[in-house]
C-alpha cells in the first residue's frame, strides 16, 4: 500500500510573529487528528523555518528519538547534558531523549534557517540521553537509529537519475527539494510517502535535482 500526503495538507503551527513557521505531517500539539498519530515508529515530521535570532526556548523531551536534517542555515543546539552543536546543511543530528532531557534550538546565524525534524518512538523506554552530530553525511550513507529499530537514508539525485528505495516492511519518504516521480505520481517539496509491504519501489528525478529522506522502518 502506498499513501501520498501533500505538503498543502500539513498542519500549520507557529505564529510567524515569533519568527517561527512550522508545518506538521502528523497530529501535533494543538492539532489532534486521531487518524494521523503516527506511521510505525514515526510520530512527527516537522518542517521548521526560523528567522535569525529566533528559536525554541529550552523544553523537555523523554522517550523520543529526535533526528534533525538542516536544509539551509545553521541550527544551534544546547541540552541539559552539556552538549552544544551547530548543525549545518547536510549534517544529521540525533538526540536520544531516553529517560529525559531538556534542550533548546535556535537560529544564531545571519540567514534564515530551514530544517526537518523527525521524532520516532523508542523500542523501550528509559535509559540515559545521548547526542550525536554527523557532519556532511554522504549520499546513500545509512544512519541507524537502533533505539527505534529504524534507519535513515539521505538521497540526492541529478535530473534523469533513478533510485531504488530500500526493501523494508514500512517506508516513510519526505521530499526536501526538487520533484520525484513514484508509482505514476509526481511529488513536490514537502510531500511525503507512507508505504507498507511494498517491494521494488523506485523513484526518478526527471525534471532536475532532488533531495529526499527515506526511513526504513520495522513492521507494525
Amino acid at each position: 500500500m502506498i499513501e501520498i500526503r501533500r505538503a498543502r495538507d500539513r498542519f500549520r503551527g507557529g505564529s510567524g510573529t515569533d519568527g517561527i513557521t512550522s508545518l506538521h505531517a502528523f497530529s501535533f500539539g494543538q492539532h489532534y487528528d486521531p487518524d494521523n498519530l503516527r506511521f510505525g515508529p514515526v510520530m512527527a515530521c516537522n518542517e521548521e523555518r526560523v528567522e535569525p535570532g529566533a528559536g525554541f526556548a529550552e523544553h523537555p523531551h523523554s522517550h523520543t528519538e529526535i533526528v534533525t536534517w538542516v536544509v539551509e542555515g545553521e541550527l544551534t543546539h544546547r541540552d541539559s547534558t552539556g552538549h552544544l552543536g551547530v548543525v549545518r546543511a547536510g549534517d544529521v543530528q540525533h538526540l536520544s531523549a531516553a529517560g529525559g532531557v531538556r534542550h533548546s534550538e535556535r537560529n544564531e546565524g545571519a540567514v534564515p534557517l530551514t530544517f526537518v525534524q523527525m521524532w520516532l518512538s523508542p523500542l523501550a523506554p528509559g535509559g540515559e540521553p545521548s547526542y550525536t552530530l554527523v557532519p556532511g553525511i554522504a549520499d546513500s550513507t545509512p544512519y541507524d537509529v537502533p533505539g527505534a529499530g529504524a534507519t535513515l537514508h539521505i538521497r540526492r539525485l541529478a535530473g534523469g537519475e533513478r533510485n531504488a528505495l530500500p526493501g523494508a516492511p514500512m517506508l516513510y519518504l519526505h521530499l526536501v527539494r526538487g520533484e520525484l516521480a513514484l508509482a505514476g505520481q509526481l511529488l513536490a517539496p514537502g510531500d511525503s510517502v507512507r508505504a507498507t509491504g511494498e517491494k521494488g519501489l523506485e523513484v526518478s528525478a526527471s525534471s532536475g535535482p532532488a533531495e529526499f529522506l527515506v526511513w526504513e522502518l520495522p513492521a507494525g
